[in-house]
């Protein structure tokens, strides 16, 4: 079946309105992924993995979330003339439909690579990679209009620093584009609050309770939501399996959202796609609570999964998850009683996205990929059972 993709933000485009929802620049890793190992190797020993998969990584993970998503979505990185960078570049452009024109290949420059083995419920990476040749604001020049940006706040190159040229981000907002923040982990330890100085320019900020409370020197998840608060307009702290809770200043919301009860497998990339749900939300002016559990959904649908970008889910599975939810309301006690509430929302929503719209892809340079294969669901009547699916964009 052909189904249009779906676009949530349909409504509110206009002819002069800007190109594109999301703009986003990083480092595209070639993601390998083992999954099913009993362990990790001993030295000087082999084992054999059930599962393999390989998917665009880094930066791509949050592209193909936005994109699967239904956002407009342009990506800026450097790309090596390697098979691996014609895997990545094909697999964003043609089957996730990511804009790459703000992207550039380079000659003799070798692909970022990282290995990740998936071990009970966990994961260890191992990467290989080189500086990209050219800085980003010097790749991308003038951003394109786009209604958000989403970047990572660092000391090396910080938002709005007294006395420097603007970085893309910058000339991205001062051409009217929402900046949505996150931050990285401080593998120094010192987490320095100056990093949040940043947020003078950010519409939102998007830590985790971890990051939170090391940068706010707090002890307590909603303290750290307060302290970040008073710096941007709206504030998100995500605490994994207990949920998520958030502050807009601007409509003057406040909530807490619990997060979906799962079974994770790997939380690879589970931040990036919390972060395309919650801006999805916001660009559609979604109720804070409803901007929360939508963020959630996507994730905990995410760490079901095996592999990064491959794990990020589209209107198809969130369309399947609510169904089931719906149907289930009536007969599965308080839980599902009180998860049909929560998210009786998506009614809105998701009759106007067919089951069969949008749903994860396996992308995989060997072109059947065995990552989680033991976990999906069964093949549909007529499919060989062992030919794995491989749905595009257009599917």
């Amino acid at each position: 079946m052909s189904v249009q993709a779906y676009d949530p933000l349909a409504g509110e485009r206009t002819p002069e309105g800007p190109q594109f929802d999301v703009f986003l620049a990083g480092t595209v890793f070639l993601d390998i992924i083992f999954t099913g190992l009993p362990a990790m190797p001993a030295a000087g020993t082999e084992i054999w993995a059930e599962g393999m998969g390989s998917c665009p990584g880094g930066i791509a993970n949050l592209a193909i979330a936005t994109s699967r998503l239904g956002l407009r979505t342009s990506l800026a990185a450097a790309f090596g003339d390697d098979d691996y960078g014609d895997f990545c570049w094909r697999t964003l452009e043609e089957q996730e439909s990511v804009d790459l024109s703000r992207s550039r290949r380079f000659e003799h420059w070798h692909s970022p690579v990282t290995v990740s083995m998936a071990v009970d419920r966990d994961r260890s990476m191992v990467t290989h990679g080189h500086p990209a040749p050219m800085p980003s604001s010097e790749m991308i020049g003038k951003p394109p209009r786009s209604k958000a940006v989403i970047v990572t706040l660092s000391p090396e190159e910080p938002l709005g620093a007294p006395g420097s040229s603007c970085n893309w981000a910058e000339l991205a907002h001062l051409d009217g584009a929402l900046i949505f923040a996150d931050v990285g982990w401080d593998p120094s330890g010192a987490w320095p609050p100056a990093v949040l100085e940043q947020l003078s320019i950010c519409h939102a900020f998007l830590p985790n309770a971890t990051e939170a409370m090391a940068y706010t020197r707090t002890d307590t998840p909603r303290d750290a939501l307060y302290a970040i608060a008073d710096k941007v307009p709206l504030a998100v702290v995500t605490d994994g399996a207990n949920g998520a809770m958030a502050i807009d200043s601007i409509t003057g919301e406040e909530a807490f959202v619990p997060a979906p009860r799962v079974t994770a497998l790997d939380p690879t990339g589970a931040g990036d796609v919390f972060g395309a749900g919650f801006v999805l939300g916001t660009l559609c002016r979604w109720p804070l609570a409803d901007r929360l559990a939508f963020a959630e959904v996507c994730a905990a649908l995410a760490v079901q999964q095996f592999g990064g970008s491959l794990a990020a889910p589209g209107w198809g599975d969130i369309a399947d998850w609510w169904h089931e939810v719906r149907e289930a309301a009536g007969h599965s006690g308080a839980y599902g009683s009180s998860l049909a509430r929560r998210y009786a929302f998506l009614d809105r929503l998701v009759p106007t996205a067919p089951v069969g719209a949008v749903r994860r892809a396996v992308a995989t340079i060997a072109r059947y990929a065995d990552v989680g294969m033991a976990s999906q669901a069964p093949p549909a009547e007529g499919e060989d059972p062992d030919t794995p699916r491989v749905p595009s964009q257009k599917e």
